[in-house]
């Protein structure tokens, strides 16, 4: 019997127009009220997840920065954290102040930026970086910037520093039949650091066996959820290599592809018969 299911936000919970549907948010409570835990696992910040867990009425825990730090928000206690290496970090941040592209952090505390944004959860860092990560531990880097070119640039560059990998990035960096946005953007955490890390961390902390989990994703960075859970399933506008990767594949992000799932596992009584 399945007792917790591990959702991605952006291109799974979400459709192509940023929302949550009526119809997913009512299945997520459904199966919350039924006993079945439901965990939001993202590679966006602590605060960020946060609204959107409480948003849809999922469980109190949620796993935030690609899998780097697991936290149960009612309680305000962590659950789990790997952060990234303090060199790491330093060595990150002066790769983007000299070529000027923005440098995101993700901390406890909320999220650091390099240069000031709009985005009401940034904080501008006013201090050395060398005293700031002795204070703060920092789950995940972010470099952002409206140029394709710098950005894909750099990449290898960052590829290149010790005890970091790269766990998310704009789909154009790695498709080139896809068409950059207007932001490009790519994800670095610890190098042991995923959202499987993240999924086998949160079930051992709530006393799950992994084979009583569900993950449902969408992109190259849910794949490591996948490996770790019972059962895997993929959104039905994820790509074929990410398809390849799951037990299972539901619907789109906009035909309600994750109330499918759990309202079959609540028909099902828990045992999601495919």
């Amino acid at each position: 019997m399945y007792k917790v299911v591990f959702i991605d936000i952006d291109g799974t919970l979400k459709n192509d127009f940023g929302e949550i549907s009526d119809r997913t948010k009512e299945a997520i409570k459904s199966a919350v009220e039924t006993g079945i835990k439901v965990i939001i696992c993202s590679g966006r910040p602590i605060r960020s997840t946060i609204e959107v867990s409480k948003m849809c009425s999922a469980s109190e825990y949620i796993i935030t920065s690609n899998g780097a730090y697991g936290y149960n928000y009612k309680e305000n206690r962590c659950i789990f954290k790997n952060p990234m290496k303090k060199e790491a970090c330093i060595n990150l941040y002066y790769m983007a102040k000299e070529n000027d592209i923005n440098f995101i952090m993700n901390t406890e505390k909320g999220r650091f930026v390099l240069k000031e944004t709009d985005n009401e959860y940034d904080t501008l860092l006013d201090e050395p970086i060398e005293n700031f990560v002795e204070k703060l531990d920092v789950m995940q880097c972010l470099f952002q910037d409206r140029s394709f070119e710098k950005i894909r640039d750099l990449k290898p560059c960052v590829e290149k520093i010790e005890n970091v990998g790269i766990k998310n990035q704009s789909k154009s960096l790695t498709n080139p039949k896809e068409k950059p946005r207007e932001v490009t953007y790519f994800d670095i955490a610890d190098e042991k650091t995923s959202k499987g890390f993240g999924v086998k961390n949160m079930c051992e902390a709530l006393n799950i066996d992994l084979k009583d989990a569900i993950s449902i994703g969408d992109d190259y960075n849910d794949v490591s959820m996948f490996e770790m859970a019972g059962l895997s399933v993929a959104m039905g506008n994820a790509n074929d290599e990410v398809k390849s990767k799951a037990k299972y594949i539901t619907r789109t992000n906009n035909e309600d592809g994750v109330a499918f799932v759990l309202e079959k596992l609540i028909k099902d009584k828990g045992e999601f018969i495919c």
